[in-house]
């Protein structure tokens, strides 16, 4: 009786725990049931946690995360973006869609047994997937932040009383292309949303054009000089043109194209016209010629070739005839430079003229401007090849003839006017101009050439007249302070 009572308890013990078993396998199977309905323990969706969480908790989360303002550092301003405004959008429905594949592929009763045991089933992380609108990033970086919080560099400006500039201020730009992978990174991190931006340096721009014709005007008056004078220069890199007339006494200066007298500056138009009649290699003869007619400024020889290039008798007709060929109307040689030869008096705009007079020659005159534009024919042709010259004279002056004018025009090394002004070594292909009249007096001087620097080339002619008397000493002084500003606008980083 003992033995039976004893298997009998043992029994239902035995049974119990079976029922037990079922019992908590039957309750763990509801729960895991109802586990299931949730994203799985780990799951990791755009880098948010979401495990345990049903859709909308998980979407809510989500959009919580990335909603959050981005924080930008630049300069000493801290600036605040709502992720809207810069074009970032988040595909929710794709994520959360992923998120649900992840959690209706995992095998039932493997997931189960796992959660028994309670190890967790590897979940791999769903991806953020979002976009973000460059052009409305880059639209903002730069109407919101670049433009309010950029410091633009400060252009030299003329230092009063001087031929100098003050030196120019830096400044700093937003590195936007920088800017727009650093922001787009920060967008699409859940957690670091704070950016540090980065500037660029920039270089202090060259003085105003306009800035250095008031300088150069201001030179002129502070000079003290007295009587008519006109500049012109233009810059061959941007066409960029300053003409200006001075007249002392006068508040209103008259307009631009006064007639002078050319005096050994028309030796710029005579060389033009030997080398259109004439083919290279030169003979010995010309080259000696225009040696000395260019580089040491001599009369007869200027004749001689009018002589032997062109119609006996008229060279200074043809040299007249070859300027109008290229538009040039106010430059006229109607005799020869040396020998009492008077051959025609010419009208031009520039001499009839009844607002100013600076008494120009009758048979040889120009004006600055007119000079100008032919050494800027000369340089267009030595430089590419083409250019006035060589349209209007259908190929008679080649490109190697321009770049023997230049030579030439450069080997005048006089060490006043405008060479004065500028450094040792600058080439400067140009023709000066003075004489004494029949008064023994010097009342005319120009110059006219074309400069070469490190910060850019330009050309500069200029001439300067006073009835009573122009003293060279000042005058020459007065040159040289013109191109040494015109130099130092265009070499402030090579003074």
């Amino acid at each position: 009786m003992k033995r039976r009572s004893a298997f009998s308890a043992l029994r239902w013990i035995s049974l119990l725990f079976i029922f037990s078993a079922v019992v908590l396998t039957l309750f763990q199977l509801i729960s895991y049931s109802r586990v299931r309905s949730y994203f799985p323990p780990g799951l990791v969706v755009g880098g948010i946690p979401v495990g345990g969480l049903d859709r909308q908790q998980a979407a809510e989360r989500i959009l919580e995360a990335y909603a959050y303002p981005v924080e930008i550092h630049y300069a000493d301003a801290v600036i605040q973006i709502k992720p809207s405004t810069i074009g970032f959008e988040l595909d929710l429905e794709g994520m959360l869609s992923a998120a649900d594949m992840q959690r209706v592929n995992q095998p039932f009763w493997e997931s189960f047994w796992n959660l028994l045991w309670n190890r967790n089933s590897p979940t791999p992380a769903v991806p953020l997937l979002s976009n973000v609108s460059e052009n409305r990033l880059r639209a903002y970086l730069k109407d919101e932040i670049s433009a309010r919080y950029d410091h633009p560099p400060q252009a030299a400006v003329p230092l009063p009383g001087s031929v100098s500039f003050g030196s120019g201020q830096p400044g700093t730009a937003l590195n936007i292309d920088r800017a727009v992978i650093l922001i787009e990174d920060a967008l699409r991190s859940p957690s670091a949303r704070v950016v540090n931006l980065t500037y660029d340096r920039t270089s202090a721009p060259r003085p105003s054009f306009q800035n250095l014709q008031i300088l150069l005007k201001q030179i002129i008056q502070v000079s003290g000089f007295e009587g008519t004078a006109e500049l012109y220069l233009l810059d061959l890199q941007t066409n960029q043109e300053i003409h200006f007339t001075y007249q002392s006494g006068e508040t209103q200066a008259p307009p631009p194209d006064i007639a002078f007298s050319a005096e050994s500056t028309i030796k710029i138009p005579i060389m033009i016209s030997v080398y259109r009649r004439v083919q290279l290699p030169l003979s010995a003869d010309i080259s000696s010629q225009l040696e000395m007619m260019i580089d040491h400024s001599e009369n007869p020889p200027a004749d001689s070739l009018m002589d032997e290039t062109m119609e006996a008798g008229r060279g200074p007709l043809d040299v007249t005839q070859d300027l109008r060929d290229i538009g040039l109307q106010n430059t006229i040689l109607g005799a020869y430079m040396s020998k009492p030869l008077f051959i025609q008096k010419f009208q031009t705009p520039a001499n009839q003229r009844q607002d100013v007079n600076t008494d120009p020659d009758a048979y040889n005159q120009t004006t600055v401007s007119d000079m100008g534009m032919l050494l800027d024919d000369i340089y267009q042709c030595a430089q590419y090849g083409g250019g006035t010259l060589v349209a209007a004279y259908h190929g008679a002056i080649t490109q190697d003839e321009c770049n023997q004018m230049i030579d030439l025009l450069g080997r005048n090394k006089i060490g006043v006017l405008f060479q004065a002004g500028l450094p040792e070594g600058t080439q400067f292909a140009h023709k000066h101009a003075w004489a004494n009249t029949n008064d023994g007096l010097i009342h005319t001087i120009g110059d006219a050439g074309i400069a070469f620097t490190p910060g850019g080339n330009f050309i500069v002619s200029a001439f300067m007249y006073n009835a009573s008397q122009l003293v060279f000493d000042p005058t020459n002084q007065l040159f040289a302070q013109l191109s040494q500003a015109i130099y130092n606008y265009y070499n402030s980083s090579n003074p």
